[in-house]
């Protein structure tokens, strides 16, 4: 299952594609997987509330962490071999889920699954490598959306599973569908003949991870916290110095995890903090639409929805992402990325204005949400072809690893402000405590302040240009340091 070499039948555009496809639906499903748990997962795991919200949190954080390393050691070791790695953590993962009752065990459970979040980047780099140049971007767009498609599906699926089966089975089938992909990915695809050999970076692995874990753990815990709280301030200088102190090692060492000469290049930074504010706009709408369609008739906007009816309410945007693949992929063709992806944050906007309009029926939320989706297709699959056009072709897992981290950022990032807002404004409702319509109306401004900054910071990013390897910006020397295979399928950045 390992092994680097080929299998001897070449796989078609078509299987690859599809193979990877589902790879990322699945990972991507692993976010949304128990949120329908949420209410009753404090009884399930005999924890508090605050305690039992760290399944969410471990499953955000580990996915995170892993994407650049994930696709630092796809470039150096194989990325078929990684993936499938990534996948089995899946699994075990799952299988630990499925059989305990025990908070840590949970925790630990779902930290694992997050670790198959490095997937998805891995499988766009695959795609570069292994597909003719005129497959590569519908390829790309089709991954990209499968982001969408997974969360989408996931809110409905797992809310029936957990309503029909005892709630252990969720990861029963988590487990069944990892050992699936995994299994579809070693006996249907190759291994990328483009490797760059070289020593892991194992103390800029470990310095990334506990900057990362002490920037994200606060901002997805702070409104537990306390924002002023000793913790949170502690753990947000912690994630400042380390970063630093990071960041000049990785400037000086020989093989570094992150080459930050090229995330500094003007197309490579602004693509990336584009995406932050993409993240942002995208987690939005999961957290704020629920709530709006789950809330009761008596606080005046709420539509009364059953979990199921809400994610069913959901899911078309998903396949609206799906749909748009291609007209993204022609856009980028035509007009290039840079374009795609303003065009994408715009139509995301103008999705969150119809939200801030049009939120009185269920109806109108779902056409929000499609409008909303549609622009995240868009978006989604303009950000790797970005990323893979000012990047070595030996470095693309990598950078397309560090580009899922900006998203993760920006998604973590909007889940503390938004609750910090609708945690601010709320009304009486009984023994509860729900948001306003006014917090609700406040969240849809802030993400569309969100996707206008995206389109904005994508409307300066340069065009033109072709990325050199190790350093050479000669044609030349790209097409030199590649192999032979590569070269006739190696797509024109």
């Amino acid at each position: 299952m390992f092994s680097s070499k080929n299998p001897t039948r070449t796989p078609t555009p078509r299987m690859v594609v599809t193979t990877l496809a589902f790879c990322g639906i699945v990972v991507s499903l692993m976010q949304t997987l128990i949120i329908p748990l949420i209410p009753e997962l404090p009884k399930f795991l005999n924890a508090s509330a605050t305690d039992a919200s760290w399944a969410i949190t471990a499953t955000l954080v580990a996915g995170a962490v892993v994407t650049p390393i994930s696709g630092r050691l796809g470039d150096m070791f194989g990325k078929r071999r990684i993936l499938i790695l990534s996948l089995l953590a899946m699994v075990v993962g799952s299988v630990l889920c499925a059989l305990s009752d025990s908070l840590t065990i949970v925790v630990v459970g779902r930290a694992l699954q997050g670790l198959a979040m490095g997937a998805i980047p891995l499988g766009i780099s695959i795609m570069r490598d292994e597909l003719p140049p005129m497959k590569v971007g519908p390829a790309i767009a089709t991954m990209s959306a499968t982001m969408g498609v997974g969360g989408a599906i996931g809110i409905p699926l797992s809310a029936f599973i957990a309503q029909t089966a005892d709630w252990h089975m969720l990861f029963w089938v988590a487990a069944a569908l990892g050992l699936a992909c995994a299994l579809l990915v070693a006996f249907v695809l190759p291994e990328s003949p483009v490797c760059t050999p070289g020593r892991f970076d194992g103390l800029g692995a470990a310095g990334l991870a506990v900057g990362l874990v002490a920037l994200l753990v606060p901002v997805t815990k702070g409104s537990e916290w306390g924002w002023g709280s000793p913790l949170t301030i502690g753990m947000f200088a912690t994630s400042v110095v380390v970063l630093l102190i990071w960041g000049a090692y990785q400037l000086r060492t020989k093989e570094a995890l992150v080459d930050l000469r090229v995330s500094a290049r003007p197309k490579v930074l602004l693509t990336n903090l584009s995406s932050v504010m993409i993240g942002f706009a995208m987690y939005g709408m999961s957290l704020i639409f629920i709530q709006l369609l789950m809330a009761p008739a008596a606080t005046g906007y709420g539509l009364e929805l059953t979990m199921i009816q809400a994610g069913l309410a959901l899911a078309p945007g998903g396949f609206v992402m799906m749909a748009l693949s291609p007209v993204s992929a022609k856009l980028s063709a035509r007009r290039g990325p840079k374009v795609t992806l303003t065009c994408g944050a715009l139509v995301i906007a103008a999705g969150y204005v119809a939200a801030l309009l049009l939120n009185g029926s269920v109806w109108e939320i779902i056409l929000a949400s499609m409008i909303i989706s549609g622009g995240l297709g868009l978006a989604f699959a303009a950000m790797p072809a970005l990323i893979m056009g000012a990047v070595p072709i030996t470095e693309t897992a990598a950078a397309n690893g560090l580009n899922s981290l900006m998203r993760s950022i920006g998604t973590s990032s909007s889940a503390a402000v938004i609750s910090v807002v609708l945690a601010s404004m709320t009304m009486q409702l009984g023994p509860y405590e729900l948001p306003t319509m006014d917090a609700f109306r406040i969240t849809f401004v802030i993400a569309i302040g969100a996707a206008v900054a995206s389109a904005a910071l994508a409307a300066f990013i340069p065009t033109g240009g072709s990325a050199p390897v190790h350093g050479v910006p000669s044609t030349k020397a790209h097409a030199d340091s590649t192999t032979p295979a590569v070269k006739e399928r190696m797509p024109v950045a």
